[in-house]
């Protein structure tokens, strides 16, 4: 984040490091970004002494402002992007969108923040946050899971992955442009349900319950009734 918004033209006073005392980030800035992990939020935010000029901003997607405490400016900011240790977080954090909070004192001030980075602001009410972050972690997260399933398959038949892969960007394009409904394909989708059985037999009895579950979602979907295993 600090990169990022350095790239944007900003400055940036340093970041402080685990083991490191946050007692005084807030004195002498604008902001203090607490990029830590969810179940530390609360501490670190803590640890910091108040100072009403600055904007203490945290990240997470499942908690809202008031894991800040007492702080007078606080704002929540979760950039809902895939970021990992192999792609430059401060490349894939521009232009995206952010799941946004902010006290009445900080809004300002926090949405200066999302526009430095190009972002688009998705406002989340605080009652809302943890099934804000459920629907993004299905969205990404389980999407690799899915994913990682098919990979296992494709080893066991000898095939290269990126061929499932195409077809699945293919299918993810088709739900952008016309909505999940619109884009659902396949045996499901036209009740086949002798090709779906011959699915079952093929498949590995340890990669069965998430077809199956899979399978389901796709009859609700489709609004069918799956028939039984």
């Amino acid at each position: 984040m600090s990169t990022a918004l350095v790239r944007a033209g900003w400055s940036s006073l340093g970041s402080l490091a685990r083991g490191q005392s946050v007692a005084g980030a807030a004195h002498g800035t604008d902001y203090v970004i607490v990029a830590v992990r969810d179940s530390d939020i609360a501490a670190v935010a803590a640890a910091i002494e108040a100072d009403p000029t600055a904007v203490l901003v945290h990240l997470a997607g499942s908690a809202g402002t008031e894991i800040l405490g007492a702080h007078e400016r606080r704002a929540a900011i979760h950039p809902l992007v895939s970021l990992t240790q192999e792609r430059g977080a401060d490349v894939l954090l521009s232009g995206v969108w952010f799941g946004f909070e902010a006290d009445p004192a900080a809004t300002e001030a926090a949405a200066r923040l999302v526009t430095a980075l190009g972002g688009r602001s998705l406002p989340v009410p605080a009652d809302r946050r943890a099934l804000y972050h459920a629907t993004a972690t299905i969205a990404s997260n389980h999407l690799v899971a899915l994913l990682g399933q098919v990979d296992r398959l494709a080893s066991e038949l000898g095939l290269p992955p990126d061929a499932f892969i195409a077809l699945a960007r293919g299918s993810l394009e088709n739900a952008a442009a016309l909505g999940a409904t619109g884009a659902l394909t396949g045996p499901v989708s036209r009740g086949d349900w002798d090709t779906l059985d011959r699915h079952r037999r093929a498949l590995p009895a340890d990669e069965r319950d998430l077809y199956e579950a899979l399978a389901a979602a796709a009859a609700r979907l489709a609004g069918r009734e799956l028939p039984p295993p």
